[in-house]
């Protein structure tokens, strides 16, 4: 590769051919600020935070899309590029509700952050005419706020860019511009399908999820209701970022004794129902294969992709798995197996649910979620809400002694671990329907070739004399090109795994919430998936049919896989949706 060679600040740095002076100052360790810019997301130079002066040049340029070339030189650190700066942001200031002690964001904000380091602080130099707040609370899972919007276009580039679904864009211009959606429509309205990815990248407080944290608190002081809580696997690889903790940082004791001091009654694991789900998954799968059914069969642990499929490809619904989702299967479980060998009334549980989705808190709401005759789940919380919880009844997370969680609810394998990063559905899924359909025990459960961040990966397992083809996608953009080379008759594959969100739900709407510069530099999916596959590599059982809770759950109440006591607790419907 070609490198160029400029000056920054006076100090040589040598960079590759077609870097931006953004990318050639990091080499040289320094960070120019940024607001709107998301490497190969949102680049366009659109908020003049990232300005700096180049010599030769008629003004400042923005660093984030200028390319280097050889002999450039740059400072970034003149009076002239910081009172820019300070300004440009003084601008953003004059139209920003400044209502930082109440935000969710104070603390974990991009803005409020630069107004420390540039000295920016409540001077009025520009007052004038605001944006009202006007929230818009029509979506199941969050609320947007547009008074605390800065028009950084983040949201609306990961939206369409990288999901392919564009209900949000800038509407109206000059000082009217908000972002919204297509003729003021509530979010709601829209064929959003709550993956959250455009919280993931706000860096400020105008997009946030649903709290319930205050229904959950009140749910657990109340004598006459057993309240009890089930987290995934991606929680515990991200809850520690937002109590200091390095990306991929293992917390699983510490968020088991954070939850049992919180007050619930009982704090199991989500890893239990993912085995669930792989025994019911795995078994339909083999029906389908051997008895001419419906491939091939896409899984539907993901509530977000399974709102796309029913906007965007309703023909391709009855490809769904009909399982429900973990969170589902689960709550089904607490409110009639739980709840009968615990003598508990279901109406008196209350099914507590802490997700890196935020569209988990759609899933919740979903026809065909009721088991019981009460919902599965009751409340779906995020991870950031969690760490919100738990700041609030004044746990000190890090001083806490690592405990486990209760049975036999919170039993799970190393393959349901996984279920948290891309491709491990799809790997859970294979150790088991590979033994079963041999009968002989596999003589290695590392299916590596479905493993890592890409946006498709494909592969083909010879089992018992069949090839099996196999495919998974992260990211509904990814979903679409997929999905469409199925449809054109350009691929055939017989099990599909589709994550809602890039590189699953590591990566979730709901995790928490990491600056531009952060985002643009480290791999925080590879980091936090890390943590799931080292659980799983040290789990003495690493097979979902092997989970002694699991064959307990059949043998004493279920029967088998896909029975008809199964079929109406673990299974669900869809449905054919327009696009809004």
């Amino acid at each position: 590769m070609e490198n160029v060679t400029i000056k920054i600040n006076g100090m040589e740095v040598t960079a590759p051919k077609g870097s931006t002076i953004l990318e050639a100052a990091r080499l040289a360790h320094i960070e120019i600020p940024t607001l709107c810019f998301l490497k190969e997301i949102n680049e366009i130079g659109a908020c003049r935070i990232c300005v700096v002066e180049v010599k030769g040049a008629r003004s400042l340029v923005a660093s984030c899309v200028y390319p280097i070339n050889e002999g450039m030189e740059v400072w970034t650190n003149t009076p002239k590029v910081l009172d820019s700066r300070k300004k440009t942001l003084q601008l953003l200031l004059s139209n920003h509700e400044r209502k930082c002690l109440s935000c969710v964001r104070s603390g974990n904000c991009e803005l409020q952050q630069l107004a420390k380091e540039l000295g920016v602080e409540d001077e009025g130099y520009y007052d004038g005419s605001k944006t009202p707040s006007c929230i818009d609370d029509s979506a199941a899972h969050m609320l947007r706020d547009n008074s605390k919007c800065i028009l950084c276009r983040r949201c609306v580039a990961v939206c369409e860019q990288v999901q392919g679904i564009g209900v949000i864009g800038a509407n109206e211009r000059g000082f009217n511009t908000n972002i919204g959606s297509a003729f003021n429509m509530g979010l709601g309205e829209t064929s959003c399908v709550s993956c959250g990815q455009c919280i993931a990248v706000c860096p400020t407080g105008a997009l946030q999820e649903k709290s319930c944290i205050d229904e959950v608190l009140a749910a657990i002081h109340d004598p006459s209701k057993h309240v009890i809580v089930q987290t995934a696997p991606a929680v515990r690889a991200g809850l520690g970022e937002e109590f200091g903790y390095p990306i991929g940082t293992d917390v699983e004791g510490k968020m088991a004794a954070a939850l049992r001091r919180i007050g619930f009654d009982k704090v199991f694991d989500t890893n239990f129902s993912a085995d669930l789900t792989i025994m019911e998954e795995a078994h339909e799968f083999l029906d389908r294969v051997q008895n001419g059914g419906v491939l091939p069969l896409i899984t539907s642990c993901s509530p977000g992709w399974v709102k796309y499929c029913e906007h965007y490809f309703p023909d391709m619904t009855e490809n769904l798995s009909s399982c429900k989702s973990p969170q589902q299967m689960f709550g089904a479980i607490a409110k009639s197996y739980y709840a009968e060998k615990m003598g508990i009334d279901p109406k008196d549980i209350v099914s507590v649910s802490v997700m890196p989705c935020t569209a988990k808190k759609f899933e919740i709401g979903r026809p065909d979620e009721d088991a019981s005759g009460y919902p599965d789940v009751d409340y779906s919380m995020t991870t950031r809400e969690l760490a919100r919880m738990i700041r609030k009844v004044g746990l000190k997370f890090t001083e806490l002694p690592d405990e486990k969680f209760d049975e036999p609810l919170g039993l799970g394998t190393g393959a349901a671990v996984i279920f948290g990063a891309t491709g491990g559905v799809m790997e859970a899924a294979l150790r088991t329907a590979v033994e079963t359909l041999t009968g002989e025990e596999l003589p290695s459960v590392d299916f590596t070739e479905v493993r890592g961040t890409e946006g498709i990966k494909e592969a083909t397992y010879n089992v018992a004399g069949m090839d099996v083809k196999v495919a998974v996608a992260s990211g509904l953009g990814n979903a679409r090109k997929l999905l469409n080379m199925v449809k054109n008759g350009e691929a055939d594959y017989h099990f599909i795994e589709i994550m809602g969100c890039p590189g699953g739900c590591v990566n979730g709407g709901g995790q928490p919430q990491q600056p531009g510069h952060v985002r643009n530099t480290v791999d925080i999916r590879g980091l936090r998936a890390k943590v799931l596959y080292d659980i799983d590599q040290n789990n003495p059982i690493r097979k979902s049919h092997e989970n002694p809770a699991i064959k307990e759950l059949y043998a004493t109440y279920l029967g088998e896989p896909g029975s008809e006591k199964a079929h109406h607790l673990l299974h669900t419907t869809y449905v054919k949706r327009s696009i809004n």
